[in-house]
């Protein structure tokens, strides 16, 4: 998992409230384990005019020049600025995945749904939660400003516009300590690795028959 540390990135405003995991991600496209390849079907009903299903070629299908991710103006988004319970629905993993498959880095809303909010921790996506009030005038500004970029440093919990506005916002010690230092479950795991090879190393000396 990548470290977490400041970034500067575009923001994109996706103005609808309870966006579940299967608007996010639909159904069709969950046939695998891995987290990559999910970007191209992310929103895919709202993305695009016919009806997605896995294998398609998405380069040769008709988007919706309405909806806000096929606009010119916020291509190469990396944070997505979101309404009230995000993530609501089903509990799938591939609806983090396919947003930080597609470049999405920071997440801010007003509330999300707790199976998805945890899921992006594991993954390294960063879910902020602002109040209301402050998530309305981000929308007002990304909407009005073409480029509208925000800073966020995870280390002093800051996000910092371009006229120097500056949001606090909270996030769990230990969530922070992994993005930081790009620990996922594994990599946390791994930093017990010698304790673990001399665990097993005494049982096959204790144990030899379980190995036989």
């Amino acid at each position: 998992m990548n470290k977490f540390h400041t970034f500067t990135g575009l923001v994109a405003p996706l103005d609808r409230a309870n966006v579940d995991t299967d608007a996010i991600i639909p159904k069709q496209f969950l046939k695998s384990i891995k987290r990559s390849g999910f970007g191209q079907n992310l929103f895919d009903e709202w993305r695009y005019l016919d009806h997605g299903e896995r294998g398609m070629d998405s380069s040769k299908r008709v988007l919706n020049s309405e909806f806000v991710l096929n606009q010119a103006r916020y291509s190469g988004v990396e944070i997505l600025l979101a309404r009230a319970n995000f993530g609501c629905g089903s509990s799938r993993e591939h609806a983090p995945w396919s947003l930080q498959d597609f470049g999405f880095r920071v997440i801010i809303a007003p509330s999300f749904a707790d199976i998805f909010f945890n899921n992006c921790f594991k993954i390294g996506l960063l879910p902020i939660i602002l109040d209301s009030g402050t998530v309305d005038y981000l929308f007002d500004e990304v909407k009005s400003i073409d480029g509208y970029r925000l800073t966020v440093d995870l280390h002093n919990q800051l996000i910092t516009t371009a006229k120097n506005e500056v949001f606090n916002f909270a996030v769990d010690a230990f969530r922070k300590h992994c993005l930081l230092n790009g620990l996922d479950e594994i990599g946390l795991t791994l930093q017990h690795a010698e304790k673990i090879r001399q665990f097993e190393q005494k049982r096959r000396n204790e144990q030899p028959w379980l190995f036989a």
